[in-house]
């Protein structure tokens, strides 16, 4: 690929090392970070366009689709959210500016543990793509701004950055699966994580589903037909039957939206109904947020 060669920021590349090679034996994580990731890029643009909506460049159908193509052995997790100018790819994605990288590797460092399920809480959800990927391609255009970036790594200390086309707004990432990883192709395979650990998202994760084509009487063509299809429920935990809910559930919930690798000591439900009606779901945390002094900070790339 034409364009410039960088290196990446060293704590970035060590925590590489220890992502590719050791640190996790979940792998399935991979896939709730890099959607996670997707859906605050399109809550950002959501917020962006309440004050300019010509960044909304015509497209509020906010998804983000899960493209497995078993032929060329990839899977892309594509979103229409705010997208990156080359600079953000280069602050985000290869150094430690917003990474969070540093205090990832320190609290590694106390655990003093490999196992641990840390990665989301700091912020660098999109390096547990080289879990499964020998290569990661990343291709975004920023709204509001003419040029697309092309970004890709091979996870080995360097990335290759160049201008690319993209007709729409938001991020591509495109992961070019390890040999003994592609069974993260497998539909039921991605359904099912999707159901696990993603259900919450608020926003339809999609992806094209190729099933047989019925006529009027519901009868079996002979024929097949690809129809797009939405993962995950969508439906906030709060809002459903106390008793349809699990513990394991509410405890699934909380880590999603606090990147916690630690089950609450407790969650509190309740529900008023009057002149106004509301529901409510409070957590305790097990320890002290790490970051609870950083006013500023925000989580994923």
């Amino acid at each position: 690929m034409s364009g410039k060669t960088m290196e990446f920021n060293a704590e970035v590349a060590k925590l590489l090392n220890i992502v590719i090679h050791s640190l996790y034996s979940n792998k399935d994580i991979f896939l709730r970070e890099l959607i996670s990731n997707a859906s605050d890029a399109i809550d950002k643009i959501r917020y962006i366009g309440l004050t300019d909506e010509s960044k909304y460049e015509g497209d509020t159908d906010w998804k983000i689709k899960i493209i497995a193509d078993k032929t060329a052995g990839t899977l892309t997790i594509s979103d229409n959210g705010i997208g990156m100018t080359e600079d953000d790819a280069i602050s985000t994605l290869g150094t430690i500016a917003n990474s969070g990288t540093k205090e990832f590797m320190q609290a590694l460092e106390k655990q003093n543990s490999k196992e641990i399920d840390l990665i989301g809480q700091f912020g660098v959800g999109f390096y547990s793509a080289f879990m499964v990927a020998d290569e990661v391609t990343v291709i975004t255009r920023k709204a509001g701004v003419k040029d697309g970036v092309k970004w890709v790594s091979a996870g080995d200390g360097k990335f290759t950055i160049a201008k690319a086309k993209r007709k729409h707004r938001g991020t591509d990432i495109i992961l070019h699966l390890k040999e003994d990883d592609k069974k993260y192709l497998d539909e039921w395979t991605l359904k099912n994580l999707v159901s696990k650990y993603s259900d919450y998202i608020e926003h339809p994760i999609v992806m094209d589903i190729e099933r047989s084509k019925l006529d009027a009487d519901g009868k079996d063509t002979g024929e097949k037909e690809i129809k797009e299809e939405v993962l995950n429920s969508r439906k906030a935990i709060w809002l459903r039957d106390k008793a349809e809910v699990t513990q394991q559930e509410y405890n699934d919930f909380y880590k999603h939206i606090t990147h916690d690798y630690l089950d609450p000591v407790r969650h509190i439900y309740f529900k008023a109904e009057g002149t106004h009606e509301f529901a409510a779901l409070l957590y305790i945390p097990s320890k002290r947020p790490y970051d609870i002094i950083y006013k500023e900070y925000k989580s994923g790339p």
